[in-house]
């Protein structure tokens, strides 16, 4: 009896890929992960360490950050799940679902900070 794979969405689909590239895809995700993690991180940090910043904007900035890395991590695994899917049905991979919104939430919260700096 064949052991069931997780998630069935994906391995009943298609064919078994180059295990080079699941792999590559998985290291992808484990990075978005990471990234995750270092989003929330900053944004606690900030918090935390209590800089001389005005308390509105650093709050902002911090909001951003950590809502960012929640918000990464299911997106990770969303990826994940499109690309998989894709190498297994040989399709063009989709676009990135993560490039943009977290190069403006990180550009943002970097413009909150000097703003907090700015105005302290």
């Amino acid at each position: 009896m064949a052991r069931q794979r997780f998630p069935a969405s994906v391995y009943d689909n298609g064919d078994e890929p180059d295990a080079r590239f699941s792999l590559a895809n998985e290291r992808t995700f484990l990075a978005w992960i990471r990234t995750s993690l270092a989003l929330l991180a900053a944004g606690i940090a900030l918090e935390v360490l209590g800089l001389d910043l005005h308390d509105a904007f650093r709050i902002a900035a911090s909001v951003v950050l950590m809502v960012t890395g929640i918000a990464a991590a299911p997106l990770a695994w969303w990826g994940w799940v499109r690309y998989e899917r894709a190498l297994r049905l040989y399709s063009p991979l989709p676009a990135s679902l993560f490039a943009l919104p977290v190069t403006l939430a990180v550009s943002v919260s970097g413009i909150l900070v000097v703003l907090g700096f700015l105005f302290r």
